[in-house]
């Protein structure tokens, strides 16, 4: 009986694994032709094409990073570059612009001990550029906060919640 089953076993696998071969390509052979053939000849058209109607193509950046889309049709992008946040700002064709802030807060969970992670990202060149570490996993939701203005006269003009993956 037990010579029987295994032998009932070794089949069904041995038809698993034949089905489950992949296909084997087919070769093309080219084709020599047999008979003469006659060249067809081609016959072309002059289409006049209007000077002043030309179109320009602009093609949309790209932005590192995640992003953000802000009310006024631009774009952020916010990014981990050299172990710190970098905010990054964008026109609505997605080409780098100055920044029309002065600076930004963001804040983090931490996922070493209890209570959030904060810093300031403050100006640097055309980007906002943190302070604090950002440790790995980059897989949590950043609070931002965008300020205008210098010292205690700073207002917040907008903040987001951006779940980010970076």
């Amino acid at each position: 009986m037990k010579t029987k089953v295994a032998v009932a076993g070794l089949l069904f696998a041995a038809s698993l694994i034949q089905a489950q071969t992949p296909l084997v390509a087919k070769l093309v052979e080219p084709v020599t032709p047999t008979t003469k053939t006659t060249p067809v000849k081609s016959v072309t058209t002059k289409v006049p094409v209007a000077k002043d109607t030309k179109t320009k193509v602009e093609v949309m950046g790209v932005i590192p990073g995640t992003t953000i889309a802000r009310p006024n049709g631009t774009f952020l992008g916010l990014e981990v570059v050299a172990g710190n946040f970098k905010l990054t700002f964008y026109d609505k064709k997605k080409k780098p612009t100055a920044m029309d802030v002065t600076r930004a807060r963001a804040r983090w969970p931490n996922l070493r001990s209890p209570g959030d992670n904060r810093t300031v990202l403050n100006g640097s060149g055309n980007a906002l550029v943190g302070a604090k570490p950002v440790l790995p996993t980059f897989t949590f939701n950043v609070y931002l906060t965008l300020l205008q203005g210098e010292n205690d006269e700073a207002k917040a003009v907008e903040t987001y919640m951006v779940g980010f993956r970076g």
